[in-house]
């Protein structure tokens, strides 16, 4: 199955003002990076790049991309020349807007500096790109080593919120309801990874007690009406990875990812990349897999860019200019 189109509608994906609203910067790592680490080690990218590669189970995806982010994401330094070369990636496939997390687990495992790695991130972002940043926890995160900083980030200015992370299927600290809960009485933007192995409960729960304000993937929610109609009535956008869920998830091939019948149903659902370092995969080839295998047309597509700038975290007078260059498409 092929990830590309057809040059002219290859160009409208091109010239389309974009946004990537569910990207982690560790997942994002630039290959050529790891090769300048070790040449001969990354001399050739993963198997996993391949269109119809599947990972065996979340575990068996994790590993890699820890073992990957390990080797390079040892300073906040390493963090900031990352960012740069990922948001100059954005700039020239025409993005305007990006939402990234970062793991609490990778700073807690190396000891580096949240705060710092923040900062690190935050200032590769060139002018011409708007970014959001923020710190990713998984369900068991909340340890006693990392409360106290968790609970600190609260305060970063810098930060704007925080993401609920990693395996589904572990239970949830108790603690991120009220982290979340205090984050968003501080402005903060509360988000969850929700609706990828676990069904469409579990979505609900992101929704209704932790309070998730954007859910990242939410596809199985398509499994219960009433759960999308949750999604419908709060407005709550689906931050969706297409070519990340046809190689992680069992049972999904891009022709049938449901992301056509939410669409279909009215939920505000927006497409990113994930984790390209895993996947090998860029935004401008989510368009055109939508494209070609879920039959969305120029019009949709054009759709689902507009909901990104829709959704983003951004005021009103942002916004409208935003949404004002999709008045110049051919």
């Amino acid at each position: 199955m092929a990830f590309t189109t057809d040059p002219e509608t290859a160009r409208f994906i091109q010239q389309l003002p974009k946004t990537e609203t569910h990207l982690h910067i560790e997942g994002a790592l630039p290959w050529k990076l790891l090769q300048r680490i070790d040449p001969v080690k990354f001399k050739d990218v993963p198997e996993s790049w391949q269109n119809d590669y599947k990972f065996r189970d979340f575990a068996h995806f994790e590993e890699q991309l820890l073992g990957h982010a390990f080797t390079w994401y040892t300073s906040p330094e390493n963090y900031h020349e990352a960012a740069r070369e990922i948001f100059a990636a954005h700039v020239a496939a025409n993005v305007k807007y990006v939402e990234t997390s970062f793991a609490s687990g990778v700073i807690e495992f190396l000891g580096l500096n949240g705060k710092e790695v923040l900062s690190a991130i935050v200032e590769a972002a060139p002018k011409d790109l708007e970014l959001r940043v923020f710190l990713g926890i998984h369900h068991n995160g909340f340890n006693e080593k990392m409360l106290p900083i968790i609970e600190d980030a609260i305060g970063w200015q810098k930060l704007t919120g925080f993401d609920l992370h990693g395996t589904e299927t572990i239970p949830v600290d108790p603690a991120a309801v009220s982290i979340w809960r205090d984050a968003r009485a501080e402005g903060k933007t509360t988000v969850a990874h929700a609706g990828e192995f676990c069904g469409p409960d579990f979505v609900r729960w992101a929704i209704e007690e932790l309070g998730a304000q954007k859910l990242r993937h939410g596809i199985r929610a398509v499994e219960d009406p009433n759960v999308v109609e949750l999604i419908k009535i709060n407005n709550i956008p689906l931050d969706i990875c297409p070519i990340s869920n046809h190689k992680l998830m069992p049972g999904i091939q891009i022709s049938n990812h449901p992301i056509r019948e939410l669409y279909n149903a009215g939920c505000p659902v927006t497409i990113s990349t994930d984790d390209p370092v895993s996947f090998g995969n860029h935004l401008n080839e989510e368009y055109a897999a939508l494209y070609e295998h879920r039959g969305f047309n120029k019009e949709e597509l054009t759709q689902v860019a507009r909901n990104g700038f829709e959704t983003a975290i951004a005021d009103d007078k942002t916004k409208d200019e935003w949404l004002g260059e999709f008045t110049s498409l051919a």
